[in-house]
């Protein structure tokens, strides 16, 4: 009888397993060891994840670890400090599909702007990339966000984020959690915009 019992409780839990419906930012990825170079539009005026008026749709989110970090170099010449590092990513939150240059499950990756970032090898961090000529990029340092390992708040509020399509009123709550990572004033900035548009 009590085998009759577990056996009956598993098949209920497989099938309500079965049946949840997943969100937007709960994506399984198969990882190659591949790794995703990403270039840095070092002239855009704003990074991080609420960059525009009105907030710019995201285009890649993910969740790694730091596993190498280069010296700071001044090869690109006046234009911006070059500092390159490594990525080993971990959970992917988002995924815009750009074609041919769409992300396909590499297990690292890999930009140059990583100077004065803050942080250091072995750090987990937040990427946050959007897209420019129909590739993958990053704005700078602010799109890469120091987290500590147990930080679930941080997460939670960005997967809500993209869950509600980027409605930023769906986090209108969470700006303390963004000004912990100097970021507030950019939410501030678009939820004030999609309430003077009348976004609900």
């Amino acid at each position: 009888m009590k085998n009759k019992l577990i056996l009956f409780v598993s098949i209920v839990l497989f099938a309500m397993s079965c049946t949840t419906k997943k969100s937007k930012s709960d994506i399984e990825v198969v990882f190659t060891q591949d790794t995703l170079s990403v270039g840095y539009t070092y002239w855009w005026p704003q990074s991080g994840p609420f960059i525009g008026a009105c907030g710019e749709e995201l285009s890649l989110v993910f969740e790694g670890t730091v596993t190498s970090l280069n010296e700071p170099t001044d090869d690109p010449g006046p234009l911006y400090t070059s500092q390159k590092g490594i990525v080993e990513i971990e959970k992917v939150y988002k995924i815009k599909d750009l074609g041919a240059n769409s992300y396909t499950g590499q297990n690292f990756f890999t930009t140059d702007c990583f100077y004065q970032s803050g942080v250091n090898i072995g750090d987990q961090v937040l990427i946050f990339c959007y897209d420019y000529e129909d590739s993958y990029t990053i704005p700078g340092k602010n799109s890469i966000v120091k987290i500590d390992p147990m930080d679930f708040a941080t997460v939670a509020s960005i997967r809500t984020y993209i869950d509600s399509d980027q409605n930023p009123l769906s986090i209108k709550e969470d700006i303390e959690i963004w000004e912990a990572h100097d970021l507030g004033e950019g939410l501030k900035e678009i939820i004030q915009c999609k309430e003077e548009i009348g976004v609900e």
